[in-house]
Formats: C-alpha cells, structure tokens, sequence
C-alpha cells in the first residue's frame, strides 16, 4: 500500500510539474526542431538599387560604400512561417548597422566584430513560395558598411529552402545568370531536313538586359535574338567547331569555321567560353510585341563538310536578310536536335523575368516535302535540374508554345514535361530562288 502511494504521489507530481511548465514546453519543443539555414549571397543576391560601389563576389557583398545601395536576396520556403532572420558579417574597425526589409518591415542589426560573426534580428513573417529580403546600409565602419557572407534563417525542420546552396561546378555565377530553359522539337525520324522555319516574339516588358531568345536551335549551333545593352540588340547566328574547345586560338587550322558569307553590315568573328566557333551578328533594334521569322539552312556538301545558312525576316523590312554562311569541316549532316531555348547572359540581372513565344515550326526536307513541329520536351539546364532554382515554366498558349524564367515567380513545371501546340497545317510561303 505504500508503494502505491509513493507511485500515486509520483505521477502526480508529475503532471504537475507539465502543468506549471506547461507554457515554455512549446517554445522548447519549438527551439529543438529549429535548423539554421546559410544562404550565401554569392550566389542568391543582386544590387537592385543604387549605383553599384559595392560587390557581389564570391565571399559575399564587400567594398560596399553607398548608402544608396541595395542587395536583395531570394529563396523558395516550401510553407509560410514566423522566421527568425540574421547575417553573417563583419566590419574593418568601428561598428555598422545594417537593416533587413520585407514586405514593408523592417528589422536593423548591428554589426561590431572584426571577424565573422553570426547576428540574428526578430522574426519576419515570410509566405509559401519565394521570398525577397532586402539589405540596406545604416551606418558604415569607417568608409564602408560592413562585409556580409549569408542570409540566415531559422526554420522548421522539415522545412524546405530553395536556393543556390553551393559554388560546385561554378554555381554561384550559374545560379545568379538563373535558370536556363529549352524546347526540343520532336523531328520525323524518316526524312533529312534541310531547312528550319520558325517564329518568334517578346512580349512588352519581358526583354531585360541579357535576354538570349534563341529561336532556330540545331545539333551544331544556335540563331536567335539578344538584348546587349539599354540600346543595342542584336540578331546573333553562329556554328560551333568540331573541335572541342573553350578557346578558340587552340582550334587547328583543319577544324575551323570557315565563313563563306555575311550579309551587308553582319559582323563575323570567333567566339569562345561555351565551346568555340564562329559567330555572326547584326544590331538589329528589333521590337517587343512583333513577330519576327527565322530561317535556317543545313546541307552537306558532298566533300565532307556541311553548309550553314541563316535569313532573318523583319516585317519591319519586309524582305528576308541574309545573315551568314558557314562551312563546318569534317562535318556530313543534315537538320539535327531542332530546338529553341530561352537564357540570361548577365549575372547581375538574373532576377528579372523574361518571356517569349515560340511558334509555326517547320522542317522542309531535301525533297522540298514541309513538315510541321508541334510537339516539344520542355528541358533546362543543370541550375533547374538540381533544384537551385525553380523560377521557369513552359506551355502552350494559343498556337504557339512559350518559356519563362528569371524573377522568382512560384508557378513552374517539371522538367521534362511533353507539350504538344496546335496545328497550323499551312506551311511558310518563301521564295528560295530570291533568298539573298
């Protein structure tokens, strides 16, 4: 009978102790299934306000001056939560504020240790999907405001985060170009293509500095339309070497691309860093809006090499316009890998979105017989595949197909997805006895 009483008076004392703690037990329980997550600014921030006398590198934002600068840094949560929010820093000598924003609060911290410490501010209620948080300079240490390696964040276990975790492979400038997308067109496997026909148009507002539209992709090279700079743009064509190489001094003689012509005011040279070759381009100031046509020839010469021919038509023009022709050594091929694909070339603006409409794709085999494209696998480049970044999407929209990336929009679709455009049936009308 005692022992009972002795066990009796034991739970209950027990219960009582989980009733009069009972108030801290959750926010323990809650601090237990906390992990702190490091997103570098390498690779997950851009300047998107002042005048850049800071940089981003590959140790963060450093030789920041400007109080008129402003680093935002992006990352996907799997599901909205309270989350406790901080840097990683350090100043030259004196100490620095520095201040975090997102939607429209704001939290500051002070950063005052020479070496790298970790500072954590309050808890920002950030949403599913992806989220923007925004550093901006207070006060500086010295002449400059302080040195800073990662965003940190406290969430959930189980919470997932996406972002540019690592510089493997380069990842940190891959990740912050953003994610690159493709449309692989699904080509009659009975016939040898000789011609590619398609059409392309950027809508309004979806054309930021570094956008690569490339319409009339192919086994050998690429044609398609760029955005260089806030005035120039360019319509850009080029065949790679056989010869596998990043630079294009390395390629022997034997190999290279020969030019056998250019049209009037085309510029023709090398190119190099993702394979090499020769490149052709005309500055072109092409519009948003408009839809432009491209067409693109692939023929074997019957010595061993294959000829490579582009023609860019703009209804502001009118008429086709050669853009150049290539010979590519040791090369017996006709059409192969028809495909378009849809990139940012500028780092610094891989936070801003991009969009273009593809359509009206074509095949003219070497008989002269038309075959239309209308299905294509949606693909993208490592970036996507790993899961760095997942701000791309693909479909379909009326009769033509789209892609999408950059800005760190939520709505995207797996990669590898099969889409499938409506049918035109009713193949280019072109004149090739007066193509230029």
């Amino acid at each position: 009978m005692k022992i009972k009483n002795v066990l009796i008076s034991a739970v209950l004392s027990l219960n009582l102790m989980i009733i009069i703690s009972g108030f801290r037990l959750p926010e323990q329980n809650r601090q237990d299934t906390l992990k702190v997550v490091r997103i570098p600014l390498a690779g997950n921030a851009y300047l998107t306000d002042g005048v850049n006398t800071g940089q981003i590198t590959n140790k963060g934002v450093e030789n920041w001056y400007d109080q008129g600068d402003a680093y935002s840094v992006y990352f996907k949560l799997e599901k909205g939560a309270n989350v406790e929010v901080g840097v990683r820093g350090r100043v030259e000598d004196s100490p620095g504020t520095i201040q975090l924003i997102s939607s429209g609060k704001n939290k500051n911290i002070q950063v005052s240790s020479t070496s790298f410490e970790e500072y954590w501010a309050d808890a920002f209620k950030l949403s599913k999907g992806y989220n923007r948080i925004d550093i901006s300079g207070i006060t500086k240490s010295g002449s400059t405001f302080p040195q800073l390696t990662d965003l940190l964040l406290k969430v959930d276990d189980e919470q997932d985060v996406i972002y540019v975790a690592d510089n493997k492979a380069n990842h940190y400038y891959w990740g912050r170009r953003g994610p690159s997308v493709h449309l692989n067109y699904k080509l009659p496997s009975d016939i040898d293509a000789e011609w590619l026909y398609s059409e392309l148009n950027v809508p309004a507002k979806m054309d930021p500095v570094g956008s690569y539209f490339m319409a009339n992709g192919f086994g050998e090279g690429y044609f398609g339309m760029q955005v260089n700079g806030p005035k120039e743009r360019r319509v850009l064509f080029s065949v790679w070497s056989p010869y596998d190489t990043n630079d294009p001094s390395e390629i022997p003689e034997s190999k290279r691309i020969e030019l056998l012509k250019k049209g009037e005011d085309v510029h023709t040279g090398k190119f190099g860093n993702e394979g090499s070759g020769g490149q052709s381009y005309w500055k072109y100031s092409w519009q948003t809006g408009q839809t432009y046509r491209f067409l693109t020839q692939i023929k074997p010469d019957n010595q061993g090499n294959t000829i490579y021919t582009s023609y860019f038509y703009a209804p502001e023009r009118g008429s086709w316009k050669l853009i150049a022709r290539f010979r590519r050594p040791q090369t017996d091929t006709w059409m192969s890998n028809p495909h378009s694909f849809l990139e940012n070339f500028s780092a610094r603006n891989g936070y801003k979105t991009r969009k273009a409409l593809y359509g009206n794709q074509w095949v003219r085999d070497k008989q002269g017989s038309w075959h239309e494209l209308t299905k294509a696998k949606f693909t993208g480049d490592n970036i996507a595949s790993i899961g760095f970044r997942e701000d791309f999407k693909s479909g379909t929209a009326e009769k033509t197909f789209y892609l999408q990336n950059g800005g760190f929009f939520d709505a995207n679709i797996p990669i590898n997805t099969q889409l499938e455009r409506t049918r035109i049936s009713q193949p280019p009308k072109i004149d090739f006895d007066s193509l230029p």
